[in-house]
């Protein structure tokens, strides 16, 4: 038997896919109920958090445009973040004009905190890989990402 021939298909792929998004969703959900967290909120957490560390801090639009949200919409959010601890609105450092939402300290160890088990167990599933079929998952996650938002624009149309 050749290693193509234990390959999983396309097919198998995609079905882990959709597992390891369930699981996902699973535990992130326990963190939003723990934290009495809409999913939206989870999300707009998520969205700060990973514009923070892309050095790209967000703008209440930004965010409401992240999250496909009507304006209206995205100050209720904020305001319900605000109000629980969890984000500020700070003034932008290079324009005083601008408005950014920021993750608070407390909120960013909480989190730190209930993601590290995850982060751990993760790790170690990555570790088990080599440099070389690490490559070959990054590539294929690209392209998953990539493909997903296409069919995302296209059943939007």
């Amino acid at each position: 038997m050749t290693a193509n021939e234990d390959a999983p298909d396309a097919f198998e792929l995609m079905v882990l896919m959709r597992a390891l998004n369930v699981e996902s969703d699973r535990f992130a959900e326990r963190f939003a109920a723990q934290h009495r967290l809409h999913r939206t909120d989870l999300n707009a957490l998520v969205a700060i958090l990973d514009a923070a560390r892309a050095g790209t801090p967000l703008t209440p639009g930004g965010l409401g445009a992240a999250l496909n949200l009507s304006p209206p919409a995205t100050t209720a959010l904020i305001d319900r973040l605000e109000h629980a601890g969890h984000v500020e609105r700070r003034r932008s450092a290079t324009d005083r004009r601008k408005v950014e939402v920021a993750l608070n300290e407390q909120a960013a160890a909480l989190a730190r905190r209930f993601f590290a088990p995850l982060g751990r167990h993760l790790t170690e599933a990555i570790g088990a890989f080599t440099a070389e079929e690490r490559q070959v998952i990054g590539r294929f996650l690209d392209s998953g990402i990539k493909a997903t938002a296409a069919a995302r624009l296209e059943t939007g149309r």
